[in-house]
């Protein structure tokens, strides 16, 4: 029984930080169309951040024109 409640625990961490990496995703990228940025560098940034959530992140928020 204690087995399968961790397991359970470590599937919903799991799921919500899926969760949050795409809604940080989505964030950015219509964040990049926000700020006047082409199509293409915001589907980049999404891309980015998709693949590479915290690294990408990080690098879009330093790079990002304000």
């Amino acid at each position: 029984m204690e087995v399968v409640s961790i397991f359970g625990f470590f599937m919903f961490f799991g799921l919500l930080i899926i969760i949050l990496n795409i809604v940080t995703s989505i964030w950015a990228y219509r964040d990049s169309i926000r700020k006047g940025n082409s199509k293409e560098y915001a589907i980049v940034v999404l891309i980015g951040t998709l693949f590479f959530p915290i690294i990408g992140l990080i690098i879009y928020l330093v790079i990002r024109n304000d």
